[in-house]
Protein backbone atom coordinates (compact mmCIF):
# COMPACT_ATOMS: atom_id res chain seq x y z
CA UNK A 1 0.00 0.00 0.00
CA UNK A 2 0.96 3.76 -0.75
CA UNK A 3 0.70 6.91 0.99
CA UNK A 4 0.00 10.28 -1.06
CA UNK A 5 2.67 12.91 0.31
CA UNK A 6 2.45 17.07 -0.62
CA UNK A 7 4.83 17.45 -3.93
CA UNK A 8 9.03 17.07 -2.55
CA UNK A 9 12.22 16.68 -3.14
CA UNK A 10 12.57 12.41 -2.33
CA UNK A 11 14.82 11.57 -5.17
CA UNK A 12 17.97 10.67 -2.60
CA UNK A 13 20.90 10.00 -2.03
CA UNK A 14 22.73 12.41 -3.41
CA UNK A 15 26.59 13.51 -3.22
CA UNK A 16 27.12 15.46 -0.03
CA UNK A 17 29.93 17.97 -2.28
CA UNK A 18 31.79 21.20 -1.31
CA UNK A 19 31.45 23.88 -3.96
CA UNK A 20 34.67 26.58 -4.00
CA UNK A 21 34.33 29.30 -5.22
CA UNK A 22 35.71 33.24 -5.64
CA UNK A 23 38.51 34.13 -7.70
CA UNK A 24 41.04 35.23 -4.91
CA UNK A 25 41.68 34.49 -1.96
CA UNK A 26 40.02 37.01 0.07
CA UNK A 27 36.46 35.89 -1.47
CA UNK A 28 37.62 32.51 -1.53
CA UNK A 29 34.07 30.66 -0.07
CA UNK A 30 32.66 27.47 0.50
CA UNK A 31 29.07 26.12 -0.29
CA UNK A 32 27.86 22.22 1.00
CA UNK A 33 25.25 21.56 -1.62
CA UNK A 34 23.44 18.58 -2.31
CA UNK A 35 21.59 19.66 -5.37
CA UNK A 36 24.29 19.10 -8.16
CA UNK A 37 24.09 16.59 -10.57
CA UNK A 38 25.51 15.37 -14.16
CA UNK A 39 23.25 16.69 -16.83
CA UNK A 40 24.93 16.17 -20.54
CA UNK A 41 28.01 13.66 -21.41
CA UNK A 42 29.09 15.62 -24.47
CA UNK A 43 30.33 18.68 -23.93
CA UNK A 44 30.63 17.20 -20.42
CA UNK A 45 28.25 19.61 -17.89
CA UNK A 46 27.05 20.00 -14.91
CA UNK A 47 24.62 22.45 -12.30
CA UNK A 48 24.70 22.93 -9.15
CA UNK A 49 21.51 24.84 -7.46
CA UNK A 50 21.88 27.42 -4.44
CA UNK A 51 19.52 29.78 -3.12
CA UNK A 52 20.25 33.79 -3.63
CA UNK A 53 20.08 35.01 -0.28
CA UNK A 54 23.00 32.35 0.63
CA UNK A 55 26.41 34.35 0.69
CA UNK A 56 28.08 32.27 -1.86
CA UNK A 57 25.26 33.13 -4.77
CA UNK A 58 26.71 36.57 -5.52
CA UNK A 59 30.64 35.93 -5.72
CA UNK A 60 29.31 32.50 -8.10
CA UNK A 61 27.49 35.10 -10.50
CA UNK A 62 30.09 37.64 -10.49
CA UNK A 63 32.72 35.14 -11.39
CA UNK A 64 30.91 32.48 -13.23
CA UNK A 65 33.59 29.53 -12.70
CA UNK A 66 33.52 26.83 -9.47
CA UNK A 67 34.81 23.65 -8.02
CA UNK A 68 32.10 20.52 -6.72
CA UNK A 69 34.46 19.09 -4.62
CA UNK A 70 33.42 15.74 -3.72
CA UNK A 71 33.10 14.64 0.25
CA UNK A 72 34.09 11.58 1.85
CA UNK A 73 33.71 10.29 5.15
CA UNK A 74 36.71 11.88 6.88
CA UNK A 75 35.60 14.97 5.55
CA UNK A 76 32.08 14.84 7.08
CA UNK A 77 31.96 17.02 9.64
CA UNK A 78 33.73 19.78 7.39
CA UNK A 79 30.74 19.47 5.28
CA UNK A 80 28.33 19.70 7.49
CA UNK A 81 29.82 22.83 9.22
CA UNK A 82 30.47 24.56 6.06
CA UNK A 83 26.88 23.99 5.29
CA UNK A 84 25.83 25.38 8.56
CA UNK A 85 28.07 28.46 8.42
CA UNK A 86 28.09 31.40 6.48
CA UNK A 87 31.13 32.78 4.90
CA UNK A 88 29.88 36.23 5.99
CA UNK A 89 30.67 34.74 9.27
CA UNK A 90 33.64 32.65 8.69
CA UNK A 91 36.98 32.32 7.00
CA UNK A 92 35.53 28.80 6.14
CA UNK A 93 39.17 27.27 4.42
CA UNK A 94 40.58 28.50 8.13
CA UNK A 95 37.83 26.99 10.59
CA UNK A 96 38.12 23.72 9.06
CA UNK A 97 41.77 23.72 8.31
CA UNK A 98 41.12 22.99 4.64
CA UNK A 99 43.88 23.59 2.00
CA UNK A 100 42.60 26.27 -1.05
CA UNK A 101 44.83 24.70 -4.17
CA UNK A 102 45.30 25.95 -7.53
CA UNK A 103 42.52 24.92 -10.08
CA UNK A 104 44.12 24.13 -13.60
CA UNK A 105 41.79 26.27 -15.99
CA UNK A 106 39.22 28.11 -13.11
CA UNK A 107 40.50 30.99 -10.66
CA UNK A 108 37.98 29.20 -8.02
CA UNK A 109 40.37 27.41 -5.71
CA UNK A 110 40.00 23.67 -5.16
CA UNK A 111 39.97 21.73 -1.74
CA UNK A 112 42.73 19.53 -1.86
CA UNK A 113 42.03 18.03 0.89
CA UNK A 114 38.83 16.53 -1.51
CA UNK A 115 39.64 13.30 -3.56
CA UNK A 116 38.20 14.51 -7.00
CA UNK A 117 37.77 18.31 -7.91
CA UNK A 118 35.67 19.16 -10.67
CA UNK A 119 36.51 22.51 -12.37
CA UNK A 120 33.21 23.89 -13.92
CA UNK A 121 32.57 27.52 -15.72
CA UNK A 122 28.71 28.67 -15.64
CA UNK A 123 27.29 28.55 -19.01
CA UNK A 124 23.45 29.47 -17.74
CA UNK A 125 21.58 30.52 -14.40
CA UNK A 126 18.11 29.41 -14.35
CA UNK A 127 16.00 30.55 -11.88
CA UNK A 128 13.39 28.43 -11.29
CA UNK A 129 11.88 29.37 -7.95
CA UNK A 130 13.62 29.20 -4.35
CA UNK A 131 16.17 28.26 -5.81
CA UNK A 132 18.68 29.21 -9.19
CA UNK A 133 20.52 26.50 -11.24
CA UNK A 134 23.65 26.89 -12.15
CA UNK A 135 24.45 25.00 -15.65
CA UNK A 136 28.63 24.76 -16.21
CA UNK A 137 30.70 23.02 -18.32
CA UNK A 138 33.98 20.63 -16.62
CA UNK A 139 36.76 21.94 -17.80
CA UNK A 140 38.71 20.41 -16.00
CA UNK A 141 38.70 16.90 -13.13
CA UNK A 142 41.35 16.69 -10.79
CA UNK A 143 41.60 13.25 -9.08
CA UNK A 144 43.54 11.73 -5.77
CA UNK A 145 46.17 9.62 -7.42
CA UNK A 146 45.67 7.68 -3.84
CA UNK A 147 42.70 6.70 -5.61
CA UNK A 148 43.11 5.90 -8.97
CA UNK A 149 43.08 2.29 -9.76
CA UNK A 150 46.34 1.49 -11.25
CA UNK A 151 44.83 -2.12 -13.13
CA UNK A 152 42.29 0.20 -14.75
CA UNK A 153 42.95 3.77 -14.43
CA UNK A 154 39.67 4.05 -13.37
CA UNK A 155 38.72 6.12 -9.85
CA UNK A 156 37.94 4.27 -6.76
CA UNK A 157 34.97 5.55 -5.06
CA UNK A 158 34.67 2.69 -2.85
CA UNK A 159 38.40 3.20 -1.52
CA UNK A 160 38.03 7.16 -1.66
CA UNK A 161 35.21 6.85 1.21
CA UNK A 162 32.53 8.91 -0.67
CA UNK A 163 29.71 10.83 1.04
CA UNK A 164 26.04 11.00 0.24
CA UNK A 165 23.22 12.89 1.61
CA UNK A 166 19.94 11.62 2.31
CA UNK A 167 16.61 13.70 3.67
CA UNK A 168 18.60 15.42 6.61
CA UNK A 169 21.55 12.39 7.18
CA UNK A 170 24.99 11.63 5.89
CA UNK A 171 26.20 8.22 4.96
CA UNK A 172 29.21 6.51 3.33
CA UNK A 173 28.97 4.51 0.07
CA UNK A 174 27.77 0.75 0.27
CA UNK A 175 28.75 -2.41 -0.84
CA UNK A 176 29.16 -2.84 -4.74
CA UNK A 177 25.99 -4.76 -6.05
CA UNK A 178 27.14 -5.11 -9.69
CA UNK A 179 28.71 -2.97 -12.63
CA UNK A 180 26.71 -1.49 -15.59
CA UNK A 181 25.49 -3.71 -18.04
CA UNK A 182 26.03 -6.77 -15.73
CA UNK A 183 22.47 -7.77 -16.05
CA UNK A 184 22.39 -8.81 -19.21
CA UNK A 185 26.28 -10.44 -19.62
CA UNK A 186 26.84 -13.49 -20.89
CA UNK A 187 27.44 -15.91 -18.08
CA UNK A 188 30.93 -17.75 -18.95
Amino acid sequence: MKQDWKPGTMIYPLPAVMISCGSTPDEYNILTASWVGTICTNPPMCYVSVRPERYSYPILTRNMEFVINLTTEKLAYATDWCGVNSGKDYSKFEEMKLTPGKASLVKAPIIEESPLCIECRVKEVLALGSHDMFVAEVVNVQADTAFIDPNTGAFDMKRAGLLVYTHGKYYGLGDLIGTFGWSVRKKK
